[in-house]
């Protein structure tokens, strides 16, 4: 059920409950009996998405070879929820007040500690922040899963586009 709302929603992200339910092939009642409304639906997503991302994190194993080497396995590992977390991106609910997930803080924490690693060992600028490289790879998944959504971009492009581009940027210059 969860996996056809996720679907459905990353294609349409204003879907009703009623177009959620005909596409988890169930009734309206069977999902408000689950869901008590479109909050709790984009709730149980949320924790769905953070432990999508918490696995693709460990599968990346960010702590060997080099920072940019843990970002193109990130960025490879990540791809299957790159819909569902580009929804979920645009959900603010989710990102605003008290009532934040502990689990996006723990998957940023772990982000960036990646970046701040390459920074250490000189791979990555240290004019950019961290948490701002992190939000950066964030928004180019996002992006990325869009591009390839709407058939602008091949899904094959996904992870070399975001890394190039990511990499391209944050990596550090020789000052003349």
């Amino acid at each position: 059920m969860l996996r056809a709302a996720a679907a459905l929603l990353t294609r349409n992200s204003t879907a009703t409950m009623d177009e959620v339910a005909k596409a988890a092939g169930i009734s309206r009642a069977t999902l408000h009996r689950h869901f008590a409304g479109r909050d709790a639906l984009v709730r149980a997503l949320e924790e769905l998405g953070i432990a999508e991302c918490e696995a693709a994190l460990d599968a990346a194993r960010l702590d060997e070879g080099t920072a940019s080497e843990a970002v193109r396995r990130l960025v490879g590992a990540i791809e299957p929820a790159a819909g569902l977390l580009a929804f979920l991106y645009t959900e603010n609910q989710l990102f605003e007040g008290e009532e934040q997930n502990a689990g996006w803080t723990r998957i940023d924490d772990r982000i960036s500690a990646l970046f701040r690693r390459g920074q250490h060992s000189g791979e990555f600028r240290i004019d950019l922040t961290p948490a701002w490289l992190t939000e950066a790879l964030y928004g180019l998944m996002a992006s990325g899963a869009w591009l390839v959504h709407s058939g602008k971009g091949a899904p094959k492009d996904f992870q070399h586009m975001i890394v190039e581009l990511l990499l391209g940027g944050a990596v550090r210059r020789e000052e003349s």
